[in-house]
């Protein structure tokens, strides 16, 4: 009789578990809603948060999880760089996007991150798998997947290789690629149909909207993954059409899927406030004027006194400065050698805080290095790299490109919204390529494959 109940006891507390396990597997997402906002940063998100209304941004930061001090564990950043790894989980030492272009080694021309001569725009140059495409493969191609974007980079790199479509707006007018096939009909049209309105922000919003109905997003038990990326300004005007924007779409992807069935990821790039001209001067604060094109005619000279008269420099493109390595082989100079004398030249000239060489950067394992070495990639990047001192002004005369160096953290939040979610507020710092691999786990597929970082929730 003692053996019966105990068996009976143990059935019990099989089946209890069983039940649990078995609801657990039943409350992944339906559908993931990943927004990007660009430039969001926490201190203007609180500072205008009594403005906000009820179903916007005020629900999110009361019932959400909210990691208030976010940073990307890279530099530099911008917005193709920050999306890019914020879908893959990894950094563009990995997946390869380091900006929003780069010089093209061979043609020595800027080279756009999404830009492809054969079809118009694609995510050729993204290195690795992103969250949508281990999706894709984890449901055998049956999970829809749809970015959203104001422009293309942001759209494309979102989507990632696999998605169902991308579509961005361009002069008024919604476009999309040819490159994910079957081309989705109701993209296609709707591209050619809809009109845009005046904010970009609305524009994505109802595109959002349109996708979930028409395409019965969140209906079945396979996970779907929405990508939307807004913009965000520094004026309280921005933030309260932003919250407005939020609402509207809270409201519409809830009434059509419902809250417990779907997960928010809202997160931000970095701010590229660039300072106004003449205010440093104004409030004394310390800067100067580094021209680029100069410094590399100065070194072409220094390099020429030492190995003969040539044009060792090739190119510079922002802050990086290409050797003519044909040269350098006719020659038989080596690459390390020429890179070292460079590095002492350029660190006495004013202006000038560090210089980097790309072989210090693949090799040193100094985590002084770490968020350079992060943010650099030996395809796309240049054979030196030059930190210029903070407040200075980086100007190349050649190509008219002008940039203001800042090296402050400005944090912005991360917040999960939705799905159960537990209401919380994080003041710790986190980095944003833990983010993929948790939303990975929510929905339980495989993170992104260069993604090393531990989830976030």
């Amino acid at each position: 009789m003692r053996n019966r109940y105990l068996y009976i006891t143990l059935l019990s507390i099989f089946g209890f578990h069983a039940e649990t396990y078995a609801q657990a597997i039943a409350q992944a997402p339906r559908l993931v809603v990943s927004i990007t906002i660009d430039q969001l940063r926490t201190d203007y998100l609180d500072i205008y948060a009594p403005l906000y209304g009820e179903e916007g941004l005020r629900k999110l930061l009361t019932e959400g999880k909210v990691f208030t001090n976010g940073a990307y564990n890279f530099t530099p950043v911008d917005r193709a760089s920050a999306i890019a790894s914020l879908y893959t989980g990894t950094v563009p030492y990995y997946h390869g996007i380091t900006a929003y272009e780069w010089l093209d080694k061979e043609t020595l021309r800027p080279q756009n991150c999404v830009r492809d001569q054969k079809i118009g725009y694609s995510p050729q140059f993204l290195g690795t798998s992103t969250l949508s495409d281990e999706l894709k493969m984890a449901t055998n191609g049956l999970a829809k997947v749809f970015a959203f974007a104001p422009t293309p980079d942001a759209a494309i790199l979102s989507a990632g290789h696999a998605a169902d479509g991308a579509a961005w707006i361009d002069n008024g007018k919604w476009h999309t690629t040819t490159y994910y096939r079957p081309l989705n009909l109701w993209l296609s049209g709707f591209t050619r149909l809809y009109q845009s309105v005046a904010d970009v922000n609305q524009d994505v919003t109802n595109a959002a909207l349109q996708c979930v109905e028409q395409n019965s997003i969140g209906n079945d038990d396979k996970t779907d993954l929405l990508s939307l990326t807004y913009e965000a300004g520094t004026q309280m005007e921005s933030y309260i059409e932003l919250d407005r924007t939020i609402s509207v779409l809270l409201r519409g992807i809830e009434r059509q899927v419902g809250r417990d069935r779907v997960l928010f990821v809202i997160t931000g790039t970095t701010s590229r406030e660039e300072e106004e001209e003449g205010n440093q001067e104004r409030y004394r604060i310390p800067t100067g004027t580094f021209y680029i094109n100069r410094t590399a005619n100065l070194l072409n000279m220094y390099l020429g006194a030492v190995y003969g008269s040539a044009k060792y420099v090739e190119f510079c493109h922002k802050n990086h400065i290409y050797f003519n390595h044909q040269l350098l082989r006719q020659k038989n100079i080596q690459i390390g050698e020429i890179s070292s004398r460079s590095q002492e030249f350029l660190l006495q000239i004013s202006g000038v805080r560090n210089v980097y060489t790309a072989s210090q950067l693949l090799t040193s394992d100094s985590y002084l290095l770490e968020s350079i070495r992060n943010g650099f990639n030996v395809e796309k990047c240049g054979d030196l790299i030059v930190d210029i001192a903070p407040g200075w002004k980086l100007i190349n005369e050649d190509t008219s490109e002008k940039s203001t160096s800042r090296s402050a953290h400005v944090p912005f939040p991360i917040i999960i919204y939705g799905a159960g979610t537990k209401a919380e507020r994080i003041q710790t710092p986190v980095t944003v390529d833990r983010i993929a691999p948790a939303i990975a786990r929510a929905i339980r597929i495989r993170a992104p494959n260069a993604c090393s970082a531990e989830p976030l929730f």
